[in-house]
């Protein structure tokens, strides 16, 4: 497996865990919940997966590509489509699909190209481990956020003993 397939499939496997842990957290709320705003400074859980799906969009799907597809950053965090989380789910499993399929088309020189993305200058692999890395760390408000309104534990790593000891080579 060469080092390009290696990021790919570790790419898509975090992103694809990130969209299951969204899943999980978006059953447990009321549509009421998904779409509050905490405070002036807290978007809502649903603000958060709009803003993702526009961010892989504009990294990944639009940005790899070279494609100019039109991104509303703003609306991401203050538009209120009052969708269900299912349909959250939904658009957020079709971003990250479409994102999949961009990521395996990327050779070896497309990951070290230059690209211009959110006006910034970016290599392919540095926009992808930005979408991930990015993908995470909303994954982590979105998980503190469910627990916060539900006090709850939502099990992502139930039934793995985490205590076990790492492996020598």
């Amino acid at each position: 497996m060469t080092l390009r397939d290696l990021l790919v499939a570790s790419a898509t496997t975090h992103l694809n865990e990130g969209v299951s842990r969204i899943e999980k957290c978006l059953a447990l709320l009321s549509k009421a919940e998904i779409w509050h705003d905490p405070n002036e400074h807290v978007v809502s859980v649903g603000n958060l997966v709009l803003h993702l799906c526009g961010n892989v969009t504009q990294y990944v799907i639009a940005g790899l590509e070279r494609e100019p597809i039109p991104r509303d950053r703003d609306a991401e965090f203050t538009r209120k489509p009052n969708w269900t989380g299912e349909a959250l789910v939904a658009q957020l499993r079709n971003t990250v699909a479409m994102a999949t399929g961009v990521l395996e088309s990327q050779t070896d020189a497309d990951l070290a190209a230059e690209y211009m993305i959110q006006g910034m200058p970016s290599s392919g692999m540095a926009a992808i481990a930005h979408v991930v890395e990015h993908f995470s760390y909303h994954v982590g408000q979105i998980t503190l956020a469910t627990k916060l309104l539900k006090n709850t534990d939502v099990g992502y790593y139930a039934g793995i003993d985490l205590n076990r000891q790492n492996s020598p080579g």
